[in-house]
């Protein structure tokens, strides 16, 4: 991605009466950025059902381009990755949510496109039940599958234990914030952000200088469900931003589970209920979420080159088979959305390919509408 077109995004985002609907509207008619900026007098020439407030805003997207210039010079002395919507290390999961942001600022380690990603939400005002449950899911999760990366908002409570679990853990952890990488809020968990950077990350879509704002964390609550294969609520009251989380997941069609609690306890109350309503599944363990998301564990992958099995390589497949098997062959597991995105097939024509090798026995479906090959 070249700097004027990362400039021009960061400058389209700033322009104030354009949502993200519009901006993706543009960015998807004009192909870029740079283009959206050099037809930003003459929109209605390139896309004539535009509304005259489109336009009359892009007309002022010059103003925000000394401010974009200035946030690409602090990222590029920060070692901060600027990621594009359509650059290839864009997360594919947040791309297929409608509402992903354009640009994200990320300063990390962690492949953003790794196998297995699990975002973990819950309450502020944690209690011990939810500090057991978040060591030992944590600690298990990582024997059953040390190649996941654990998401949270580095919030109080479960967002931080989550963290420091997954720290201490040896699993990679990222922090999705609701503000600009020039500063950590909570500023206690200061300390821990550092040790993500290396072990993990830290993720925004909100440029230097801007505030933690309290409509910032729910904006910022969608990245969290959107990165991931799944959220799994600790615990939560009847009301609280990890329930937003939640349903966020839930319209994104990611799997939503919820650890059950007594119905006493305040902080399950959320929790109980969204098991109730069908809104989550339930779980008690990490054995039983590995084995719902119908995730392959190290040991079976173990026993399974102890005993010397390889691929085939199905020369009697079409060549479209043969993209998706190639896709298929170095991963245990792959949503149909990302598979979308690695095979450059569209959604429609990949489901019917993807049932025709079933029926040859070369694929399975998972839970989660995931695929791996036989």
């Amino acid at each position: 991605m070249t700097e004027q077109e990362l400039i021009y995004t960061m400058a389209l985002t700033r322009v104030p009466s354009l949502n993200l609907t519009h901006q993706h509207l543009l960015l998807e008619a004009l192909g870029s950025a740079t283009a959206i900026f050099e037809h930003r007098r003459d929109i209605f020439d390139v896309l004539p059902d535009a509304h005259p407030r489109m336009a009359e805003a892009l007309a002022l997207m010059e103003i925000h381009l000394s401010r974009a210039e200035e946030e690409l010079a602090f990222a590029q002395s920060g070692k901060i990755q600027c990621i594009h919507y359509n650059d290839e290390s864009y997360p594919a999961r947040l791309r297929e949510c409608p509402d992903a942001p354009l640009l994200i600022y990320y300063r990390g380690t962690a492949d953003l496109n790794a196998r297995h990603i699990l975002s973990m939400v819950g309450t502020r005002k944690i209690t011990e039940y939810g500090k057991d449950i978040c060591r030992h899911f944590i600690k298990d999760l990582k024997s059953l599958c040390p190649d996941t990366i654990v998401v949270s908002g580095l919030a109080y409570g479960v967002d931080i234990n989550c963290h420091r679990s997954a720290l201490q853990n040896g699993l990679p952890t990222l922090g999705v914030l609701a503000h600009g990488l020039d500063q950590i809020y909570p500023r206690h968990h200061r300390e821990t952000a550092v040790k993500m950077v290396t072990q993990g990350g830290l993720l925004t879509e909100f440029m230097s200088r801007t505030n933690p704002d309290k409509k910032n964390f729910v904006q910022r609550n969608r990245i969290v469900a959107g990165l991931s294969d799944a959220t799994l609520v600790v615990e939560s009251a009847a009301k609280g931003g990890s329930l937003i989380t939640a349903e966020l997941a839930e319209c994104y069609h990611r799997d939503v589970f919820a650890f059950p609690g007594r119905y006493s306890d305040t902080y399950s109350e959320g929790c109980n209920n969204l098991i109730r309503q069908n809104h989550a599944a339930l779980i008690t363990s990490a054995e039983t979420f590995v084995e719902t998301m119908g995730w392959e564990t190290a040991q079976a992958r173990q026993e399974q080159l102890a005993n010397g099995v390889q691929q085939n390589l199905f020369p009697d497949l079409s060549e479209q088979e043969q993209i998706i098997v190639r896709a298929l062959q170095n991963v245990d597991d792959m949503p149909i959305n990302v598979l979308s995105v690695n095979t450059n097939i569209p959604i429609g024509t990949l489901s019917s390919l993807l049932f025709t090798l079933e029926m040859k026995g070369v694929v399975k479906m998972l839970n989660g509408s995931k695929y791996r090959l036989l």
